[in-house]
């Protein structure tokens, strides 16, 4: 992942965010918008860091947070309109460029990809329940 971002990192601080503030608006586009446990659950930021990210973003006014109706401590957050702007052009540029990294890549190395990041997320959910087991025991 660190490697990732180190690459991607480039044309991410040409738009002016940080990975973390990429995160937010990547995945706020294109929606209505979302609590923050949902942003929690998409994005690989903390709770304890999320908060200070949206921060900055809504000074940069690129996202607004409202209480939930439903829950008072509850806050709702989605991108003004200036959010939505910067994601229609930020978005494809990031693709893009993560795609170079990816250009040499057969349709089967992605999907061996694919099936080695599902069953990693799967040992990595389900390590917390098991302690006894290892997540890296090889399969018979």
């Amino acid at each position: 992942m660190q490697g990732f971002e180190r690459f991607s990192g480039e044309s991410v601080r040409q738009c002016g965010l940080t990975h973390a503030q990429f995160d937010i608006i990547a995945t706020l586009g294109n929606t209505a918008g979302m609590t923050y446990k949902e942003l929690g659950e998409r994005t690989l930021i903390t709770k304890g860091t999320l908060t200070g990210v949206i921060d900055r973003l809504e000074q940069k006014g690129l996202v607004a947070r409202t209480r939930s109706g439903d829950d008072k401590r509850s806050f709702f957050v989605s991108l003004t309109p200036s959010g939505a702007a910067l994601f229609s052009e930020v978005f494809p540029t990031v693709v893009a460029h993560g795609k170079q990294l990816f250009a040499g890549c057969s349709d089967a190395e992605f999907d061996a990809i694919d099936q080695a990041l599902s069953r990693l997320k799967q040992l990595i959910s389900h390590a917390g329940h098991s302690p006894s087991t290892s997540p890296f025991k090889e399969e018979q």
